[in-house]
């Protein structure tokens, strides 16, 4: 998508409120990657994405700008804990599962937009194969001209009521191809190392595929057949190369609780969670290829936007290698009173439209007055200075307690219309915010 960095930082502005900079810094990466492409192939192979290292506390923003990005240009995005690596050779996942991650990523989109094209041929291929289920051969099968003259007039009836959704509910017999899971030493578990990308491929071409009868619903059995014409229409391989294609020269990968990985190196044997992790990070986020189960992909392009509070660390205390691979530093700031206010009700999303949607689907219409929302924003930002600050998480908090009995209630409460001002929000959160200890566990 050819966006303009104001334009992106425009987009952006529809969703999260303030954090100019680090909008700026997103939106510039993005442009570059533009800019990148229009090169001639020798020199746009030598420029490499800018990374970037945001530094901000909890709940400002960081996670939603890259989340928000990804979604505008329309690119396979992954957002990855760090402190879920261990280092390349001890139990737990080694880095490149991120770029395996990200490619599955891609070829769910791509699989996605592919199914769009090839949508029109598939419905059609897909009707007249719960045409054959409805009206099998052995029925009005033989005879003649007549005979047949007959049956293609049931068939049109059938595939008139198929249409008009007469026959959803009713049940056929169907076909399913199953393919057998892995059995004893081969299968994998939640919480256990994925197999070898190559491995994995000769399991799957030595698991034989099964087909299986199936008795279902029209309705279901519609979707059933939709998945399986697409499959076959739609070229495997090509798919699979647009989304490497995709993944090396759009993929963003945002990396969380980068902060947890710095610090001094450990006394006490191999710290395998931290400089480890940091020294497995550098080829990838440097470039490098990554073997999986769909060809290599080279890391060369992919922006790596890396983020952490560092509350107990500096970003100084990053080994010095990542800290060069990570060159566009940006620092997020607290969240005020104003930018409460504005979260609750500038966003296309904002919380307090959220609430109303929700309670409108009952019949009950909520309009909060002005001194409500400040009232909320007020008191979000005295607990958040006076207890943990997580930023805009806490209006979460805040408004769901603000609204607790009104939710409760609001089944039995169709075709009211209900005014929340500041006095119903103090009078709800008052005794939380003044006793400290109970604001802890509550809000």
């Amino acid at each position: 998508m050819n966006l303009t960095p104001r334009q992106i930082v425009s987009e952006l502005d529809k969703y999260i409120v303030g954090q100019q900079q680090a909008k700026r810094a997103v939106a510039v990466a993005i442009r570059n990657r533009w800019r990148r492409m229009q090169l001639p192939e020798a020199l746009a192979s030598e420029v490499g994405p800018k990374n970037i290292l945001m530094i901000g506390p909890t709940g400002v923003g960081k996670t939603e700008i890259a989340r928000r990005l990804a979604r505008l240009v329309n690119a396979p995005f992954l957002k990855i804990e760090a402190t879920k690596f261990t280092e390349v050779g001890y139990h737990g996942r080694d880095v490149d599962t991120i770029v395996r991650d990200l490619l599955e990523l891609a070829i769910a989109m791509v699989r996605s937009e592919q199914t769009e094209v090839v949508r029109q041929r598939a419905e059609e291929l897909t009707e007249e194969r719960l045409l054959d289920a409805l009206l099998p051969d052995g029925v009005d099968a033989g005879g003649g001209e007549e005979a047949q003259a007959r049956r293609q007039r049931t068939r049109e009836k059938l595939r008139a009521q198929l249409r008009e959704g007469v026959l959803d509910d009713r049940d056929i017999e169907l076909r399913v191809e199953q393919k057998m899971p892995p059995m004893g030493m081969f299968a994998t578990t939640v919480g256990m190392d994925p197999l070898d990308p190559d491995i994995q491929n000769f399991i799957e071409r030595l698991m034989p595929s099964q087909q299986k009868e199936r008795r279902v619903s029209v309705r279901e059995a519609r979707g059933i057949l939709f998945q399986q014409e697409c499959e076959r229409l739609i070229d495997r391989e090509k798919m699979v190369q647009m989304a490497i294609t995709r993944t090396e020269n759009s993929g963003i990968v945002f990396l969380d609780e980068v902060d947890k990985l710095a610090g001094p190196p450990s006394a006490h044997g191999p710290d395998v969670s931290r400089q480890g992790v940091q020294r497995d990070l550098l080829p990838i986020i440097e470039g490098s290829t990554v073997s999986t189960r769909h060809g290599p992909v080279r890391t060369h392009h992919i922006l790596f936007i890396a983020a952490g509070a560092f509350h107990g660390s500096k970003p100084s205390d990053l080994m010095p290698e990542l800290q060069g691979r990570l060159p566009i530093r940006v620092e997020l700031g607290d969240l005020t009173r104003d930018d409460f206010v504005r979260i609750l009700t500038e966003p296309q999303s904002a919380l307090l439209k959220q609430h109303q949607a929700m309670l409108a689907t009952e019949g009950v219409t909520v309009e909060f007055s002005r001194g409500a929302i400040e009232a909320m924003a007020d008191l979000a930002f005295t607990v958040n200075r006076s207890t943990q600050n997580i930023g805009a998480r806490r209006l979460y908090t805040i408004t769901e307690k603000v609204l607790e009995d009104l939710s409760f209630d609001a089944a039995e409460q169709a075709g009211r219309q209900v005014t929340i001002d500041e006095t119903y929000v103090r009078q709800r959160l008052a005794d939380l915010v003044k006793d400290e200890d109970l604001s802890r566990f509550i809000l």
